[in-house]
C-alpha cells in the first residue's frame, strides 16, 4: 500500500478531466498536491476546493510543458516554495489527429514536448531523491493508443508506446528499492481530449468516467503493478495487436479512426 497521508503530490495537466481527478483523489487520501498546468484559474479554483474540504496545501504552478525549459521552470517553482515532492504524476498530453502531411508541424513538436519530453524530464528531476529516500512513486499516463501503430494518431499512438515501454522499464529499475512507477493506459475517457484534437472518430466505445481511471491507477499503485490498463473492454483491446500482424492492426486500427471531414 502506498504511503499517502502528510506526502507530497505533483499532477500535471491538473486543470481539467484526469488531472483533476487524481488531484481530488489524491487530496482525499491525505496528501497535498502541486497542481501544474497553463490553466491559472482553473487551478487556482481546484486548490481552493481542495483545500477547504481536505485540510491539505494546495500549491498552484503555472507552467507550459511544450515549451523546452518548461521542466527546469516547475523544479524551481517547487525548490522555492520548499517543497518536495513523494509521488508524480505525470498526466499532461495532448493529441493531434489527421493525415500526418496535414497537421501543423509546431503542432506535432509540441505534441512530443509534452507527451514525451517533459514527462522524462520531471521524472528525471524527482525521481533521484525518492530513490535516495527509499520511497515514493511515478505514475505516468500512457493510453492503450500505444500498444499499436494507429494511421491519422501516428504522432500520438508513437508518444504513448514511449511511455509505456519508459514506465515498464523504470519500474524494473526501481523494483526492490520501494519506488514504484506506474504505466495507466486508459481508453476512451469522458474529458476534452478528442473534442480539443477533432477527433471524434478516435472517441471508441462508451467512454470512462475520470473517476474510473484514476481509481484503477491507484489500485494498481498499491500493488506496485507496472502497467494497468483501466477497464476489462479496454484491456481485452491491448491483447489483440499482440496476436495478428502489425500492418494489420495498423490498418484496422486506421480505418477505425480516419477523419470523416478530412
Amino acid at each position: 500500500m502506498f504511503n499517502y497521508r502528510g506526502k507530497t503530490a505533483l499532477v500535471t495537466g491538473a486543470s481539467s478531466g484526469i488531472g483533476k481527478a487524481f488531484a481530488r483523489a489524491l487530496a482525499a487520501r491525505g496528501m497535498s498536491v502541486i497542481l501544474v498546468a497553463r490553466g491559472e484559474e482553473s487551478m487556482k479554483a481546484l486548490a481552493a476546493e481542495i483545500t477547504q474540504k481536505h485540510q491539505v496545501q494546495a500549491h498552484v504552478i503555472v507552467a507550459d510543458l511544450s515549451r523546452e525549459n518548461a521542466t527546469a521552470v516547475v523544479s524551481a517553482a517547487v525548490a522555492e516554495r520548499g517543497l518536495t515532492v513523494d509521488l508524480l504524476v505525470n498526466n499532461a498530453g495532448f493529441m493531434t489527429h489527421g493525415p500526418f502531411e496535414s497537421i501543423d508541424t509546431a503542432a506535432e513538436q509540441a505534441e512530443v514536448m509534452v507527451n514525451v519530453t517533459s514527462l522524462v524530464g520531471l521524472t528525471h528531476a524527482f525521481l533521484p531523491r525518492m530513490l535516495s529516500q527509499r520511497e515514493g512513486g511515478v505514475i505516468n499516463v500512457a493510453s492503450i493508443a500505444g500498444f499499436q501503430p494507429i494511421p491519422y494518431l501516428a504522432t500520438y499512438a508513437a508518444t504513448k508506446a514511449f511511455v509505456i515501454s519508459f514506465s515498464v522499464a523504470l519500474y524494473e529499475e526501481c523494483r526492490g528499492r520501494n519506488v514504484c512507477v506506474l504505466g495507466l493506459c486508459p481508453g476512451n475517457t469522458a474529458t476534452e481530449l478528442f473534442d480539443r484534437a477533432s477527433a471524434p472518430e478516435a472517441a471508441l466505445g462508451k467512454p470512462r468516467t475520470v473517476e474510473q481511471v484514476v481509481a484503477t491507477a491507484l489500485n494498481g499503485l498499491d500493488k506496485k503493478r507496472s502497467l494497468v490498463t483501466d477497464g476489462l473492454k479496454n484491456s481485452l483491446l491491448t491483447h489483440g495487436p499482440r496476436l495478428i500482424p502489425r500492418w494489420f492492426a495498423a490498418r484496422c486500427a486506421g480505418q477505425a479512426v480516419r477523419p470523416r471531414s478530412k
